[in-house]
């Protein structure tokens, strides 16, 4: 078994392919390296590609009319990123997306997902469920902001994200709780008093 093999069984766990299946999902990836303070999608840009993060950390970001940024999301080892609207609408992205430490990421294009697709149906399946996961979770978190105080929804992210606190600048934490620096600093200090 090469080392390919072994990617697209770590990428797509618990589906079994066959040979020849792996072996076309292979061939439709591509290893990217990028460092830390990389720019993967800049606005405005063209979004034909998702990514699986292997390993690394990588944010996707908005920036408002004010130039304020706005943290949507944070991609660690074995999470999908991407401008998802300009990827499946076919517009342009809103979104930039960071990487925040040193990442080797699988690309994989829309039409090459589609071709995947038809020929490995339980890709697919795989996909449909993975969206279906991260549309329930964008809608907890959007009823977490609506809902609870500040604290409650540190707590939530470090359950979330448990070792990516330690690695990520204070205003990404804070941007992606929509809270200031100074109220993430004091939750912290509650929290450790606790």
């Amino acid at each position: 078994m090469n080392i390919e093999h072994l990617i697209v069984s770590e990428i797509f766990k618990n589906v079994f392919f066959t040979i020849e299946e792996s072996k076309l999902i292979e061939n439709k990836l591509v290893k990217i390296n990028l460092k830390k303070g990389d720019t993967l999608l800049r606005a405005n840009e063209t979004v034909t590609n998702q990514y699986y993060v292997y390993n690394g950390c990588l944010r996707t970001y908005f920036i408002d009319k004010t130039g304020k940024e706005h943290t949507l999301q944070f991609a660690i080892n074995d999470w999908w990123i991407s401008d998802y609207t300009a990827f499946f609408s076919s517009t342009k992205s809103i979104m930039y997306i960071e990487v925040i430490q040193d990442a080797t990421l699988y690309k994989v294009s829309k039409v090459n997902m589609e071709y995947l697709y038809s020929e490995i149906p339980q890709l697919e399946t795989f996909f449909r469920k993975k969206m279906e996961k991260a549309f329930a979770s964008f809608q907890k978190r959007i009823l977490a902001n609506l809902s609870q105080t500040a604290t409650e929804r540190y707590i939530s992210f470090i359950n979330t994200y448990p070792d990516i606190d330690k690695n990520v600048k204070n205003y990404h934490v804070a941007s992606y709780l929509g809270i200031t620096t100074e109220s993430l600093s004091r939750i912290r200090k509650e929290n450790v008093k606790k």
